[in-house]
């Protein structure tokens, strides 16, 4: 069993609740995902996944297909 693992992306283009909105509910349909924390003051995206469900590739995938890109 794979530790539960808690990563915080940065997300330029988070700019107000919609986009909150938007990206809670494109990652919470992915599998795995237990928490998201989306913050608009900092432009960043929290969330508490297991990775034996839920790839890093899939979330960034998942933000990007709905225009948000993950800063590196």
């Amino acid at each position: 069993m794979t530790e539960k693992q808690t990563v915080t992306l940065s997300v330029p283009d988070v700019s107000c609740e919609h986009c909150v909105k938007a990206i809670d509910t494109a990652l919470g349909a992915l599998p795995g995902i237990e928490r998201i924390t989306t913050n608009l003051q900092t432009k960043t995206v929290s969330l508490r996944y297991d990775p034996d469900q839920a790839s890093m590739q899939q979330i960034e995938t998942a933000l990007d297909d709905i225009g948000y890109t993950v800063a590196k």
